[in-house]
């Protein structure tokens, strides 16, 4: 029999919740050492600062609205069922590229917790 934690259901009610930016919000769903999913929501004209991770990847994936993952002087926008891979020590910024609300799962392997470098403006 495994030591790990019993499976059960999770969702934002469930979840730790965090403000970030002032106006953006985030649920984590699941954390440990190996492995960190949120689900964030920033509204229109929000975004994450300019940053990097030595260990982690990450996947961004939208479910809601529109993102512009700025990356190396490039940007991509993506919407609904799409998303972008992130290797670790690639400088980037996640924003809102639409009107509306985007909310998205980011998916971090390992976790980012004390793996974030903030780098200002681009």
């Amino acid at each position: 029999m495994s030591d790990a934690a019993p499976m059960q259901v999770v969702d934002r009610a469930s979840a730790s919740h965090y403000t970030w930016g002032g106006v953006s919000d985030g649920w984590r769903l699941v954390v440990g050492s190996d492995l960190a999913v949120t689900e964030e929501r920033v509204p229109p004209g929000a975004g994450e600062a300019r940053h990097v991770h030595a260990c982690a990847r990450q996947f961004f994936y939208v479910i809601d609205g529109r993102a512009r993952l700025e990356f190396d002087g490039h940007a991509l926008e993506f919407g609904p069922g799409q998303g972008v891979h992130v290797p670790p020590g690639v400088p980037h910024r996640l924003a809102n590229a639409g009107d509306a609300d985007v909310r998205f799962l980011v998916i971090s392997a390992p976790t980012t917790a004390g793996d974030r470098v903030d780098l200002g403006p681009p």
